[in-house]
């Protein structure tokens, strides 16, 4: 297989500093946190606005690559599953999505909400929301 290289744009700042007690999802509790990009992407982020609607996607630096099953939510009691099916940050390309809404600007800085990242999660790509696209 054909394996390819990426470069983060930008870095997650934030107080969650352990993944074992962040929340796993953006709706349990996650803090307000920083996009910082790299310099020479602050072009590329200069039309976003407070209140934009933001899909993240992030590098999850510190997950298992080889894990191919794992417990849900990290609970033993329930049955492993395929890590495809399921959320987990452990995965063989473990690649987050993130949904987030800008609060603040700064030049080359975003404050978000509703990202659950870790502190120093490298960012991928920035992608605005579309609308929802109605059905033929």
């Amino acid at each position: 297989m054909t394996s390819y290289e990426v470069h983060p744009v930008a870095r997650i700042e934030s107080s969650l500093r352990d993944r074992a007690t962040a929340p796993r999802q953006a709706d349990e509790g996650a803090p307000p946190a920083r996009v910082v990009f790299a310099e020479k992407y602050h072009p590329a982020a200069a039309d976003l606005r407070p209140g934009d609607r933001l899909v993240l996607l992030t590098w999850l630096h510190e997950a298992d690559r080889e894990a191919l099953a794992v417990h849900p939510r990290s609970d033993p009691g329930r049955p492993r599953e395929g890590v495809f099916s399921t959320r987990s940050p452990d995965r063989p390309n473990p690649i987050g999505l993130h949904t987030v809404t800008v609060a603040a600007v700064e030049t080359g800085v975003l404050t978000v909400t509703g990202l659950e990242a870790i502190d120093g999660t490298p960012v991928l790509d920035v992608k605005p929301v579309l609308g929802e696209v109605a059905e033929r």
